[in-house]
């Protein structure tokens, strides 16, 4: 290359980290150039590799290599301007210092592997020239050098023992490595390349499998912490119940004993002034006593004495008794009232949180019209379903239930937990539950597990069964408006609950699920109107168990 004049100017050679001439510089794949100590400490100290200039992003660390051309162009450059790059290219801690520099050791840029040395800008122009020179195999700055030769025979390590797996030079298999396997060295590089790619692919492999692990702890620990609140909005909801029943008893107890204590002073404060009125009378009488005691009228003294006597009191007052309230056990009676009550109030509250915790996993639901029998009518929304007495004109379809009057959920469901509500207001029959996707649909069949149904019925407004093969009668303290029904796939529960009420109506337990489910329907016939109501899939609402 010619360095007889130069038109660039000092900005074209700048690296863009350290504003200084480029040394030993390296170009990026998006066609920026800067010093290779420069753009690896640059990306040491980020999280990131990418372009400095433009930010272009690398998905992985690069293998940087020198820029012959663009290097030998700025050293020409620092020659032609009289640059001396000794004061930024000092051999600082941690470089490998130039081997032929003896007035101060300044940095290597490359070293030779033939040479088994290290050289700055300056002394390695003779290897960018000389013609011999530039043969030999240049590299980044490496120090050590001498651990590239045969510590026997003083020659290149330019061979690979796979006996002894050690690096030979020439003369080792002839002297000391006699009918071993020796090949060259670049050959056991690219096997050993080959093995490192799949150890960093395997270390690749790991690191994504712990992330992966870290985002499924974390979403452990986030849903034990939705549980625990979840635990505790209930705790603090039955708790804050069951202190206002307290509360309420508590004042009861103090009505009740209070009302005694007053009933009790309102007779004593009636017999005193019973007792003072007669007093009164009787010392009037006592008076007229005594003025008759003097009297010497023989007469008067006769026709006064019969009405003295005739006026006198009668009331004996030595049987009258005021009696104290008896309230000897009353505390002890309202306890076990109490008791009594809390038990039913917080089997209530448990049930009311236990329907609070299954409506979480509450699902959206709706009607499919595919499945429907003809004589069923559905809302647009596909939510509601009554009975009608003219059949539609559909065509045959093997989904379809014929002759019952039933209908599936669209939606289905294979594993997990998953609730939903159907309101049952004002109708006099109906069936609810879930079936297997393959149940048959054509024909008389009854519905129990064994055929695929888990279902429970209302018949004649007030007969509720459970259908197990025949119908288990159920004893509800009242009539349902809303029923919940509540699956758990792995653990074979189906459960259904009085919504309103928060009661559990009935559960089969120990079922054995092999296929997806679908929620189950039928509004039952429409009975001359009075059971016209339609069935309601409603949106589930949380309850509130302070609102009490």
């Amino acid at each position: 290359m010619s360095s007889a004049s130069f038109t660039l100017t000092e900005e074209q050679f700048l690296c863009g980290i350290c504003l200084e001439v480029f040394t030993d510089p390296v170009t990026l794949p998006c066609g920026h150039n800067f010093c290779q100590n420069c753009i690896v400490r640059h990306w040491d100290s980020s999280t990131q590799c990418q372009c400095p200039s433009c930010k272009f992003p690398f998905y992985k660390r690069l293998d940087l290599r020198v820029n012959t051309f663009i290097s030998e162009m700025a050293a020409q450059f620092r020659e032609s301007a009289g640059r001396s790059s000794s004061d930024h290219q000092a051999a600082k801690a941690g470089d490998v210092p130039c081997d032929v520099c003896t007035d101060g050791k300044r940095r290597a840029v490359k070293s030779c592997l033939v040479c088994l040395a290290s050289y700055c800008d300056t002394h390695l122009q003779p290897h960018l020239k000389a013609a011999p020179l530039k043969r030999h195999q240049l590299t980044d700055p490496m120090e050590n050098l001498e651990r590239r030769m045969c510590a026997v025979h003083d020659k290149p390590l330019e061979l690979f023992c796979k006996t002894d797996q050690i690096c030979v030079c020439m003369l080792c298999p002839v002297l000391d490595h006699k009918s071993h396997k020796v090949i060259p060295l670049k050959e056991e590089f690219e096997k050993k390349k080959a093995e490192l790619r799949k150890i960093e692919a395997e270390i690749h492999r790991m690191i994504l499998e712990r992330r992966l692990k870290i985002l499924e702890i974390k979403h452990t620990a986030k849903l034990s912490k939705e549980a625990a609140d979840r635990q505790l909005a209930d705790g603090v909801q039955v708790f804050t119940a069951l202190i206002r029943s307290l509360e309420r008893t508590h004042a009861e107890l103090i009505r009740t004993i209070e009302a005694m204590q007053k009933a009790t002073e309102k007779q004593a404060e009636g017999f005193v002034r019973e007792l003072d009125q007669e007093i009164s009378d009787l010392i009037r009488k006592r008076s007229e006593v005594e003025q008759l005691s003097r009297s010497k009228d023989h007469l008067h003294f006769l026709q006064s004495f019969a009405s003295l006597n005739a006026s006198a009191p009668s009331t004996n007052w030595q049987e009258v008794r005021v009696e104290p309230p008896s309230l000897e056990g009353t505390v002890r009676t309202a306890v076990d009232q109490l008791e009594e009550t809390l038990g039913k109030e917080m089997k209530k509250l448990f049930l009311e949180a236990e329907l609070n915790r299954l409506q979480v996993f509450a699902v959206d639901v709706t009607l499919d019209p595919d499945t429907a029998h003809r004589a069923l009518i559905l809302s647009d929304d596909c939510k509601q379903v009554h009975h009608s007495v003219v059949k539609k004109n559909l065509p045959e379809d093997p989904k379809r239930f014929n002759p019952s009057c039933c209908i599936l959920g669209k939606q289905s469901f294979s594993s997990g937990k998953f609730y939903f509500e159907a309101q049952v207001k004002e109708k006099t029959r109906w069936t609810i539950g879930v079936a297997k996707a393959s149940i048959k649909r054509n024909g008389i069949i009854p519905l129990c597990p064994d055929n695929g149904h888990w279902t429970i019925w209302l018949k004649n407004g007030e007969e509720f069964a459970a259908l197990v093969g025949s119908p288990l009668p159920l004893s509800l303290s009242s009539k349902p408006q809303k029923v919940g029904v509540f699956v758990d796939f792995e653990e074979g529960v189906v459960s259904f609950y009085d919504v309103d009420a928060a009661a559990l109506i009935y559960s089969f337990t120990g079922c054995s699920f092999t296929e997806r489910l679908h929620p189950f329907f039928s509004p039952g016939l429409y009975n001359d109107g009075v059971n016209s109501a339609p069935l309601i899939i409603s949106s589930v609402v949380l309850r509130d168990l302070l609102k009490r």
